[in-house]
């Protein structure tokens, strides 16, 4: 018997209630899956991104020049870039200025994680620059080393709304600026490049899929990628993201659009070594080991997803670092430079350089 001020709800409140519960898991499910690109790609955060200048971070660059340069896509979207040049002497010293030639270039393609703009970024990137082009740990040879951060579209200066399919034109595009800019510098000499890929969290799965299947220039490969805080794939990150089991969101995969699928990307990359020859990249991934996004699991099998499908790979683990401080501490920001400079040393020995 019900007492005085109990309240049990009818047959047809429960009804209510319950397709009330019901509605708006499915309609949440629905925004999830329909605005995915903006939970995803988040170039508005903080609300200042889109404004941020070179300029205003100059002063922490320590000397490091960085100019912005426009390129476009495929498609016709007009993408903004940060780009400096650097000298690293090599092993016998510098030569006199007037004198200077470099004996290899490297190209450094960076691209960025799914927030905030690249100019925030600029002053951690030139500290791993001067790492190098002081001399702290001499490459064989005079090295000209041109970094390229490319900006996805959507992001700070770049036109149009970011998604996996329109990022994919942004870094091919990006591949292309550095094919023309060293066939200017190289003057039909016929030295090939050393090109390497650097991508952070998301910009992890940009750069395996351009490794992958990326549309390359003519006569242009990819020598070694820097895989910074990566994970396996979007799909894992759901589960990652939303662990309970009576939550759907795991369960939506089947609707993503966008997959950014390193895993998958590692054993295309391997898979089609043999059309370039059996030259296969080579591999540094990054971790933070603070990471409170990316489990470690996602690094370590990343790495034996290498070793098995026989990429050279390292693995180094930025110490006392959160998923986005990898390299805005002391320790991961030499663990990158050792990173870069492994690297190029492997492709330089490759090209029988070293």
């Amino acid at each position: 018997m019900r007492r005085h001020g109990d309240f049990a709800p009818s047959g047809p409140l429960r009804f209510l209630f319950t397709g009330l519960f019901i509605s708006l898991w499915t309609w949440k499910c629905v925004m999830l899956v329909v605005f995915q690109n903006k939970i995803i790609y988040m170039p508005g955060l903080p609300p200042n991104a889109r404004r941020e200048t070179i300029a205003n971070y100059a002063h922490m660059c320590g000397g490091i020049q960085w100019t912005e340069e426009r390129t476009k896509a495929a498609d016709g979207t007009s993408l903004g870039m940060a780009v400096t040049t650097v000298r690293a002497p090599g092993a016998c010293g510098s030569s006199p200025i007037t004198d200077w030639k470099p004996r290899a270039r490297v190209f450094v393609l960076y691209f960025q994680g799914n927030a905030s703009s690249i100019p925030p970024r600029l002053p951690d990137l030139s500290w791993v620059l001067r790492a190098i082009s002081d001399g702290r740990d001499r490459v064989p040879v005079p090295l000209e080393l041109t970094f390229v951060c490319l900006s996805y579209r959507g992001y700070w200066t770049s036109k149009g709304r970011p998604s996996e399919k329109g990022i994919r034109l942004d870094a091919e595009a990006g591949l292309r600026w550095i094919a023309d800019q060293h066939q200017k510098r190289a003057r039909g000499s016929g030295e090939k490049p050393i090109i390497l890929i650097w991508g952070q969290s998301i910009g992890c799965g940009v750069t395996t899929n351009l490794a992958a299947t990326g549309r390359l220039p003519e006569d242009v490969t990819i020598d070694g990628l820097l895989l910074e805080t990566p994970f396996l794939s979007l799909r894992a990150m759901l589960s990652v993201l939303y662990p309970q089991r009576w939550l759907p969101y795991q369960y939506l995969w089947p609707f993503l659009r966008n997959q950014l699928d390193s895993w998958s990307n590692l054993g295309l990359i391997a898979g089609s070594s043999e059309e370039r020859g059996g030259v296969l990249p080579n591999i540094f991934i990054l971790e933070a080991d603070r990471d409170e996004l990316v489990p470690k699991a996602h690094g370590e099998a990343l790495f034996q997803r290498c070793q098995d499908v026989g990429i050279p790979v390292e693995k180094g683990a930025a110490p006392v670092a959160y998923h986005s401080e990898a390299i805005a501490r002391g320790e991961g920001k030499k663990i990158a430079a050792q990173a870069l400079m492994s690297l190029i040393k492997r492709a330089l020995e490759q090209q029988g350089r070293g």
